[in-house]
């Protein structure tokens, strides 16, 4: 019985410690997700508030630029989740072609620190996007279904400007 006793032990043991490690796994999981959701809400005030100041720099162009830089800064901020990227990436392209120096210096520097802060949520977003997807790809994660029904966080690729 002794033998028994100690086999069901050892058992008992590596089970405990199995799901031990599975409910660590499953916490750092849950944790890269709410990171990634975070990098996300970031990127997106970023990209918002670059919108909004390439709808400034409109006003200040002038009719036949700057009109063309407002719709596409409306667009940016009102596309949905999917369409974002492209749309972005216009305004990016638009913004690239702007004369800073026609700019008043406030308006301009306000420019520049928008896009800067575009960069660093987007590296912090894709960051955590592939941390995330890195341990979701795990066997352990796969098999036991330790993400649940989160979605897949996805990265989001737009060019960067020139800083």
């Amino acid at each position: 019985m002794t033998a028994l006793l100690w086999v069901l032990i050892g058992i008992t043991v590596v089970v405990v410690l199995g799901g031990l490690f599975l409910v660590a796994t499953a916490n750092r999981l849950d944790r890269l997700h709410v990171r990634t959701d975070a990098g996300w809400a970031a990127l997106d005030a970023s990209l918002a508030r670059r919108a909004v100041v390439a709808r400034a720099v409109a006003v200040v162009l002038g009719a036949p630029s700057g009109d063309e830089l407002r719709v596409h800064g409306e667009r940016a901020e009102s596309a949905s989740r999917q369409d974002r990227e492209a749309e972005e990436n216009e305004l990016t392209l638009l913004l690239a072609e702007v004369d800073r120096v026609r700019l008043p210096a406030p308006l301009s520097e306000e420019l520049t620190d928008a896009e800067h802060r575009v960069v660093i949520a987007r590296r912090v977003h894709n960051d955590a996007v592939r941390d995330t997807l890195a341990l979701r790809r795990r066997r352990k994660v796969r098999y036991f279904k330790l993400a649940g029904t989160a979605p897949l966080p996805e990265y989001f690729e737009i060019a960067e400007p020139a800083l």
